[in-house]
């Protein structure tokens, strides 16, 4: 008898944004955690060369000033961006070529990264049947101050920096699919962890 459906899905790319301080880096290891090898983090493409025990194709993919220019003219990137003197960005078959493997992604990126990709989505039939995306949005610009003073890495300027750009990020939040507003660590986790597995089961990324 044969089956109705193969038993094999389409890959999911889900993007997670939010301002600094959100708790996104902690919520997205602990998912890597979980559920890896089957989620895997996307490995973005830098200019700037290894720092000491990072691994090329794990860390980062790092590529020559020179070469990394020379993927920008062929539109190789989906994003990139400058970051003080070094550039940043994600390759289109750092992306494809995995989830075309069957593997998950998961990219934690900021709002105009999350926007190019959003875009993609729109003209390539590939990445819009794959995507989805959440924001992590603070209950309160306090609650968001207090968690950036209370990590102890920031001083004040650069609290004052951070939360600048958090007020323009968090205009962004309508955006996405998905909108965890925050609580504990544990039930911000719980509600990723739940669009995660939901977003896997969804009828359209199984294949007939």
């Amino acid at each position: 008898m044969k089956d109705i459906i193969s038993g094999r899905r389409k890959s999911l790319l889900l993007i997670v944004s939010g301002p600094a301080g959100s708790g996104k880096t902690t919520i997205c290891d602990r998912l890597l955690t979980e559920f890896g090898p089957r989620l895997q983090r996307v490995v973005t493409a830098t200019s700037r060369p290894p720092r000491p025990g990072e691994i090329d194709g794990v860390d980062y993919l790092f590529l020559s000033p020179e070469a990394f220019e020379r993927r920008v003219a062929a539109g190789a990137f989906y994003e990139h961006a400058k970051v003080h003197t070094n550039r940043y960005g994600v390759l289109r078959e750092a992306v494809l070529d995995k989830l075309d493997s069957s593997v998950d992604l998961l990219l934690n990126i900021d709002v105009q990264g999350a926007a190019s990709f959003r875009s993609a989505a729109r003209v390539d039939p590939r990445m819009g049947e794959r995507i989805a995306s959440v924001f992590i949005l603070p209950r309160s610009i306090e609650q968001l101050r207090e968690r950036l003073a209370c990590r102890g890495s920031d001083d004040a300027e650069e609290i004052a920096r951070r939360m600048q750009t958090a007020e323009v990020e968090l205009k962004a939040w309508k955006s996405y699919d998905y909108c965890i507003v925050t609580g504990s660590r544990e039930q911000d986790y719980e509600q990723m962890r739940s669009i995660y597995l939901a977003e896997t089961l969804k009828a359209e990324r199984l294949r007939a």
